[in-house]
C-alpha cells in the first residue's frame, strides 16, 4: 500500500523536541514523528496511506464536514502541543508529500521564505479577539430612542416610531464601527502584528459579529495582553458588546502571505 508523508508543520527549537505528550494526530495516520531539515529545524510529520489521504480520498472526504472537522481538530492539536515550547510554522490542512525527501526538499527550496517567517513569528503567539453586539442592550444603554414613541396606535405614531427605530439603528451602527475600530487600534499597539478578518453580519449567539481579529503577541507579554483584553471586555460589556479572547494559537494568520 502506497505510503505518503503528511506534514503538520515546521518546528524551530534549540534542541530536538520531545514527542512524549504529542497527540496521536489525524485519524488512520501513523504516530507523529520528526524529520530533521536543518540544524534546529524539524518537520512534524506522520505516515499516511494513499487509501486514506491520497488525492481521491481527500476529494471524497471534503464533502463530509464531520470528516474534515475531525482532521482539522487533530491537525491543530498536534501543532498546539509544540507551540508553547518552540516556534511553529503551521502547514495547511492536508499538506502531503509523496516522500520525506520531497517534503524536506520543498522546505529547503523555500528557505528564504521560511527564514523570513521564523523571524516574523519566532517567540510570539497568536490570539484571536471577537466582538459581538447585543442590539437591544446597546440601544437601551444609548437612551432607548427606538421606544421613545409610545402613543396610541395611530398612523402618525406608527410612522414616527418606525423612523425613531431606523434612526437608532443607524446611530448604533456608526457607533459600533467606531467602537471596534478604536478597540482594534488600542490592542494593536500591544502586538507585533495585527490583522482584521472579515466579520460576518450573520447572527451568532448574542448578536452580529463586529470584529474578528488576530494579534501576534510576544510570548513574554502574553499575560499582560490577556489582562488588557479582559479590561476592555468589562468596559464594553456595559454598552452591550460581548468580547471574547481565544488562544494562544500557532500563528496561522501570520504565516500566510
Amino acid at each position: 500500500m502506497t505510503s505518503l508523508t503528511y506534514v503538520y508543520g515546521l518546528v524551530v527549537a534549540d534542541r530536538r523536541p520531545s514527542l512524549a505528550r504529542v497527540p496521536s494526530g489525524l485519524p488512520a495516520a501513523a504516530p507523529v514523528r520528526l524529520i530533521e531539515v536543518a540544524r534546529g529545524r524539524w518537520l512534524v510529520a506522520a505516515d499516511v496511506t494513499a487509501r486514506d489521504y491520497g488525492e481521491a480520498a481527500i476529494n471524497r472526504g471534503l464533502s463530509n464536514l464531520d470528516w474534515v472537522s475531525r482532521a482539522a481538530v487533530a491537525h491543530e492539536a498536534v501543532l498546539e502541543s509544540f507551540a508553547a515550547r518552540a516556534t511553529v510554522l503551521p502547514m495547511k490542512l492536508f499538506t502531503i508529500f509523496t516522500s520525506d525527501e520531497r517534503a524536506v526538499a520543498d522546505i529547503r527550496r523555500n528557505h528564504a521564505r521560511v527564514d523570513a517567517l521564523v523571524r516574523r513569528v519566532g517567540g510570539h503567539e497568536e490570539f484571536a479577539v471577537r466582538v459581538v453586539l447585543d442590539r437591544a442592550k446597546a440601544i437601551a444603554r444609548r437612551g432607548g430612542r427606538a421606544s421613545a414613541v409610545r402613543a396610541a396606535p395611530s398612523g402618525i405614531a406608527y410612522l414616527t416610531r418606525k423612523k425613531a427605530q431606523r434612526d437608532a439603528a443607524t446611530e448604533l451602527a456608526a457607533h459600533a464601527r467606531d467602537t471596534v475600530a478604536d478597540l482594534y487600534d488600542r490592542l494593536s499597539r500591544h502586538a507585533r502584528l495585527a490583522r482584521r478578518r472579515s466579520a460576518s453580519d450573520l447572527p451568532i449567539e448574542a448578536g452580529p459579529l463586529l470584529l474578528d481579529a488576530a494579534f501576534l503577541v510576544p510570548r513574554a507579554k502574553a499575560r499582560a495582553f490577556r489582562a488588557r483584553v479582559a479590561r476592555e471586555a468589562r468596559l464594553l460589556a456595559r454598552h452591550g458588546y460581548g468580547l471574547t479572547l481565544t488562544g494562544p494559537w500557532p500563528p496561522y494568520t501570520f504565516v500566510q502571505d
